[in-house]
């Protein structure tokens, strides 16, 4: 009797710990994929495969939600964990083709300032992992579509151009 009291509480330990564990490696992984400006809060113009698009100083691609109004932000909480806003602590900065009187901010969740293009709030989108991409570009999503935007505020609401497919060597098969 005394061995299988042992057995159960040892038991209960490790399940315990790997409850602890599961919760603690989730919580880190999620934060992990959150985007933050490193670096500054600089709002630029890099070209991409859809012309000139809004980018961060590091590159990454920042978007629009079409069910945002002027200078407010209607984005769910469920929806800033897809679609991270762009922060700023201070003023913002343009560079590149930018046009510095467009730049404001707005107040976001937990005390947050949201920078805003032309009035539009700014995110990024956790598909993007690298500067310059733009995976987010009229998806539908939380209610709306977003896109990227130009440099004179307006969102680019075509797809992606990709260079014409590489000719096809023929087998002499038809195929």
């Amino acid at each position: 009797m005394k061995r299988n009291r042992v057995i159960s509480s040892g038991l209960a330990v490790v399940v315990t710990g790997i409850i602890v564990l599961v919760i603690a490696v989730s919580g880190g992984s999620a934060s992990k994929a959150k985007p933050t400006p490193v670096g500054g809060s600089a709002v630029s113009v890099k070209h991409t495969s859809l012309g000139n698009t809004l980018v961060d100083a590091n590159g990454r691609t920042l978007y629009l939600f079409q069910a945002d109004r002027p200078n407010v932000s209607t984005l769910s909480r469920a929806g800033f964990a897809v679609w991270p806003a762009f922060t700023s602590a201070g003023k913002p900065q343009a560079e590149g083709g930018v046009v510095a009187a467009h730049i404001g901010t707005i107040a976001g969740p937990k005390g947050t300032r949201l920078v805003t293009y032309y009035g539009h709030p700014l995110y990024y989108y956790v598909g993007d992992k690298v500067s310059g991409e733009t995976n987010g570009q009229g998806l539908n999503e939380f209610g709306a579509r977003w896109y990227v935007l130009s440099a004179s505020g307006t969102a680019v609401t075509s797809a992606p151009v990709t260079p014409p497919p590489a000719a096809a060597e023929s087998s002499g098969y038809g195929y």
